[in-house]
């Protein structure tokens, strides 16, 4: 069933065997202190290692840039050394993995800084609550970021681009969405600069175009992807004219050759955040002449249909590879898809609970036959 997914894809340099992502998913597995991939770490992506591409976990590039409990990192000798047993443990298997690169900004809550402010494209406060070590605060104000701390964290994407190659990856994409610091150098409700980093959609992609190219220098335009979101709010991170803003993000990515692009594109009953905000993919693909992936909500007879009417060359999926490890055989065979339930606590919890005692088909089968 469902034979279009299972067509290769070529991302770049990186081969897919099918059409069938693993979409990034916030986990807080790693070992701490210190944010260190771990063995139980190695065992979940090696479970899911049948996805044409896993993206992993987004990960800190910078202790400035990460602010969730138990999140891994990539900025220390000892994080590369525990995504070794990750991305070992996914070839072994026969899969493809890339390392997500993340910096939180305004997220950051200062427990995480030694109560200093998180740093920003302005001076803004981001809404709600943010997840720490000792349960949720509010959200405190940033600073903004100066010239000189935007050189700074350039240079901490390049390093971790680096680490990331010395940990074994495939590749890497740049995490571009869901209202952090780089989406908060892109949005006009969160970038109030008057500097050659604001103003414009041109002038607020600047930042991205300057990280793009860092990593790029480090793996090669054909190794590196990037995720955007570009319809509507989230966590109070938003757009007066995403068509203008997100037309601009595109182009750069575009104009730099980056080897696909991620975008997540909730509708207006989404069950993970909804908007009522248009899809920008149809005016993104127009832009972007590469690898399109879409994510959010799909279901298998949705990415058939976006995929072979050209919409998209891919579709990545998150909660269905928390419950269905061996999502992909499930997409073949036609088997029943777990539910995933809304259950933050086993998503964000500390053990295999959750995480790795998902059975498969076959140990389905096994315990069915007693």
């Amino acid at each position: 069933m469902h034979d279009t997914l299972f067509q290769p894809l070529k991302l770049g340099a990186i081969e897919a065997k099918n059409r069938i992502l693993m979409a990034p998913l916030t986990r807080g597995r790693s070992t701490q202190p210190g944010s260190i991939p771990n063995e139980m770490m190695a065992t979940y992506y090696r479970q899911r290692a049948g996805a044409g591409l896993i993206i992993s976990e987004a990960t800190g590039i910078s202790v400035e840039g990460l602010g969730w409990p138990a999140a891994p990192g990539i900025w220390s000798d000892e994080q590369v050394e525990g995504w070794k047993q990750v991305t070992k443990a996914v070839h072994e298997e026969g899969g493809l993995i890339v390392l997500q690169m993340w910096h939180m900004g305004r997220i950051v809550h200062p427990d995480f800084l030694g109560g200093k402010p998180p740093v920003s494209a302005s001076a803004t406060t981001a809404p709600g609550h943010a997840h720490t070590f000792e349960g949720r605060k509010d959200h405190q104000q940033a600073r903004a970021a100066t010239k000189e701390d935007i050189a700074r964290i350039v240079e901490d994407y390049r390093k971790a681009a680096e680490n990331a190659k010395r940990a074994g990856f495939d590749g890497v994409q740049l995490h571009a969405a869901n209202g952090y610091l780089i989406d908060q150098f892109l949005r006009d409700s969160t970038n109030l600069r008057d500097d050659e980093y604001g103003g414009s959609a041109e002038n607020r992609t600047r930042f991205l175009r300057e990280v793009l190219t860092a990593i790029i220098d480090v793996w090669g335009k054909d190794r590196v992807g990037v995720r955007l979101s570009p319809n509507g709010e989230t966590q109070g991170c938003d757009d007066s004219d995403p068509a203008t803003t997100f037309g601009a993000a595109a182009r750069v990515v575009e104009e730099l050759g980056a080897a696909f692009l991620e975008l997540r594109e909730p509708g207006p009953e989404g069950t993970f955040g909804s908007t009522d905000v248009p899809k920008q993919s149809p005016l993104i693909r127009q832009i972007y002449t590469g690898p399109l992936v879409l994510n959010s909500d799909y279901t298998a007879d949705e990415a058939v249909a976006d995929i072979e009417a050209g919409r998209a060359d891919a579709v990545s999926w998150g909660r269905d590879f928390i419950s269905n490890p061996d999502l992909p055989t499930r997409l073949r065979t036609g088997a029943p898809i777990a539910p995933n339930v809304n259950v933050p606590h086993s998503w964000y919890g500390k053990g295999p609970a959750g995480y790795i005692d998902y059975p498969t088909l076959t140990e389905q089968e096994h315990i069915a036959a007693g």
